[in-house]
């Protein structure tokens, strides 16, 4: 039987898949002892995950997918081709609003900003 060459090594997938559910995770302003709790692992192992150090079962990455609101394909998105590629300034943007929104501790404040932009946006 031929060796199947994929390109990647198994680690660097899990890695890649790790940093995938971080950037997912931060942009929803969870905690990893948030995430952890709603799909039943400490913030220990979700930290793992996030790391690339354990592997993920095709079943609790179902269900990752699942509390994150993404589908699996999101997961791998960036492994065939475009690894490292660049973010877009609005990629960045997105990212950035995401993670100083859920920063913000007080949910008044957080309602108020979400007028704001629903105002700006015209909804």
């Amino acid at each position: 039987m031929a060796k199947l060459n994929l390109g990647h090594s198994l680690v660097a997938i899990e890695a890649h898949v790790g940093a995938r559910i971080r950037e997912r995770r931060v942009m929803l302003g969870l905690t990893q002892r948030q995430l952890g709790e709603a799909i039943g692992v400490s913030s220990v192992q979700m930290r793992k995950y996030e790391c690339g150090l354990d592997r993920i079962s095709a079943g609790r990455l179902y269900w990752i997918a699942r509390e994150l609101g993404a589908p699996l394909t999101y997961f791998y998105e960036g492994l065939m081709g475009q690894t490292g590629r660049e973010q877009s300034p609005h990629e960045r943007g997105l990212r950035e609003l995401a993670g100083n929104f859920s920063a913000i501790e007080n949910v008044r404040y957080q309602e108020a900003l979400s007028q704001i932009t629903r105002a700006l946006a015209g909804r």
